[in-house]
């Protein structure tokens, strides 16, 4: 059992997995938004092949709370995904997660070409990591993540 998170993107989306021990955030190689029935194909092996009990998707907030046009985005990509994908979606608050996903490529030496290709996958690997932290808050275990 496994639990996917994805940065949304219009271009790319990020993706990342947990660790076996539901501790730590992988991330993936990103998709391509489009053709959205290629992206799905790939996103459908990804499930299988992870045994995804549970998808996160970040869901962009302004820094008040509140959300802006990003965040409808979001939203519609959503409700086009339960179509396609029979498991639970979540969303997860991902302010500052690209911020803090340059950062963190920055300190492993990445360039701007290598660190652009990696930034979505690693946002979502921060979306995930703040969720997995929260985790045992919300009363749920390991394999219990649905």
């Amino acid at each position: 059992m496994a639990i996917l998170s994805l940065d949304y993107g219009n271009k790319h989306i990020g993706l990342a997995v947990n660790d076996e021990s539901f501790s730590i955030a992988i991330p993936l190689d990103p998709l391509p938004a489009e053709p959205y029935v290629k992206f799905i194909g790939k996103l459908k092996e990804i499930i299988v092949h992870y045994e995804v009990s549970l998808i996160i998707v970040g869901l962009p907030r302004n820094m008040d709370g509140s959300y802006g046009p990003a965040a409808e985005k979001v939203r519609q990509f959503v409700s086009k995904l339960k179509q396609w994908i029979p498991i639970p979606v979540e969303f997860h608050d991902e302010r500052l997660t690209t911020k803090l996903a340059d950062r963190l490529l920055t300190q492993c030496g990445c360039n701007g070409r290598e660190k652009k290709k990696k930034i979505d996958s690693y946002a979502a690997a921060v979306i995930l990591q703040s969720y997995l932290d929260v985790l045992p808050l919300k009363g749920k275990r390991a394999g219990s993540a649905v």
